[in-house]
């Protein structure tokens, strides 16, 4: 199993954005695929309510709801078939957050908009990542996508040169379109899309699912757990 998880510290940089997105072309691509919605927002299973069932299924687990009937480590059963694993996780995670929910992840993927708030934002969280969830630089586990981008900006070329001085990896940037939001509205992925229009979008995305499929197998945890029915709102 891969675990792969959409991290910032920061809200409104479009965590839910990625995590829908990945869940939708992991199911396209034949994986058994959960999407996690730790966000007490609940956006991704919102998109997943909508999302319908003609399309590759998609397993959700609301691990936002709190079950008095059942013990927490039962509410967030992974399903033992599960291959791919995506986490949308919350704004302003403490250190112990922080440090549970990156344990064993193949992927940190860390959404960043071009703005002077959300480049100091970013570089909180990676260091947060670094010296308290002690992922180690070397492993190349973290990585940084640009969402709502303008690419020819001075801000965009303030977030490259930012991430230079990381030594993060920069895989890939998302125009600022409605192609999202429309996807978003039909509980869709960009590669679900119908739209020759959102070609540009797709070569983007392409970029970070190659990223992703070179991350290396041993960094993942396998969850046990019987199989868990679609979580809805």
């Amino acid at each position: 199993m891969q675990k792969i998880v959409v991290l910032n510290t920061k809200g409104g940089c479009g965590k839910t954005t990625i995590a829908t997105n990945l869940a939708a072309r992991f199911a396209m691509s034949d994986y058994q695929t959960t999407l996690m919605d730790q966000d007490s927002q609940g956006s991704s299973m919102r998109w997943l309510s909508k999302r319908s069932e003609d399309l590759p299924f998609v397993n959700g687990i609301a691990a936002y709801q709190r079950n008095l009937g059942v013990t927490r480590s039962w509410q967030l059963r992974v399903p033992t078939q599960t291959e791919r694993l995506v986490i949308d996780t919350p704004a302003a995670l403490d250190p112990q957050g922080l440090t549970e929910v990156t344990r064993n992840a193949h992927a940190v993927i860390i959404p960043v908009m071009p703005s002077d708030i959300d480049i100091h934002a970013a570089s909180r969280c990676i260091s947060d990542l670094l010296l308290i969830a002690k992922l180690d630089r070397r492993e190349d586990r973290i990585a940084v996508v640009a969402n709502r981008a303008r690419q020819r900006t001075r801000m965009f070329r303030s977030l490259e040169k930012f991430l230079t001085s990381l030594h993060i990896p920069f895989v890939t940037a998302f125009r600022d379109t409605q192609n999202y939001v429309r996807c978003s509205e039909k509980g869709i992925g960009i590669y679900e899309l119908a739209d020759a229009r959102a070609d540009a979008d797709r070569e983007d995305w392409d970029k970070l699912m190659e990223w992703i499929a070179q991350r290396p197998p041993s960094a993942a945890q396998v969850i046990n757990g019987p199989r868990v029915v679609r979580s809805t709102l």
